[in-house]
């Protein structure tokens, strides 16, 4: 398969051509297809495999087959580090590179200000580590109402480190009626607990 069999929206073609990808990898070959179809994932696989385009190109086509002048984010990444949050939101930048798209990480150890300015201009992705964004709930600089994807990435290392209280406070403020994207490089049992808990398809 190539990425041109995925009948990805131009722009989006442009920005994967950009950063030189042909053939997918297997879990971006297993995964891309029913995310654009919708369906929940829950997808296993080792860090440099490819599987930040997995769940972003699906989730930038979402975005573009569904256009809206809402200011409030549709999508919702998570990420366990600051370090990981920078690094998928950089990458969704550059596939989405050829759009309107906008995209604001969130992460702590960063000023805070300048995180409320970005949010408040609007976002059609929020990258986010769970701390930071639980800080910004709090002070109402961020609503997760019109959330219509969530992508939960690398969920065992987020469970290690004590996050499941927050993800948790954070995926009841989205709504019960959208695509939940669970992706581990492990898949022990609290893992497929958690994708009990949050997925519905």
């Amino acid at each position: 398969m190539r990425f041109t069999e995925l009948e990805l929206d131009e722009s989006l073609q442009k920005g994967v051509n950009a950063l030189g990808y042909e053939n997918p990898t297997p879990i971006q070959t297993q995964a891309i297809p029913p995310a654009m179809a919708g369906r929940d994932i829950v997808g296993c696989a080792q860090t440099g495999t490819g599987k930040t385009a997995a769940f972003v190109l699906p989730a930038l086509e979402h975005l573009l087959r569904n256009p809206t002048k809402n200011q409030n984010p549709r999508v919702l990444i998570l990420t366990p580090t600051r370090e990981l949050c920078i690094q998928v939101a950089e990458e969704t930048r550059k596939l989405a590179n050829h759009t309107s798209l906008r995209i604001v990480s969130v992460y702590g150890g960063a000023k805070m200000q300048q995180q409320i300015d970005h949010l408040r201009r609007g976002a059609d992705i929020v990258v986010a580590t769970p701390g930071r964004l639980m800080d910004h709930m709090r002070r109402h600089n961020v609503r997760l109402s019109d959330v219509q994807i969530l992508v939960l990435d690398e969920a065992d290392p987020m469970l290690d480190r004590g996050f499941l209280p927050d993800i948790e406070h954070i995926v009841y403020q989205t709504p019960r009626q959208r695509q939940t994207m669970l992706f581990s490089a492990t898949m022990p049992p609290q893992i497929s607990a958690l994708a009990r808990q949050f997925q519905r398809d």
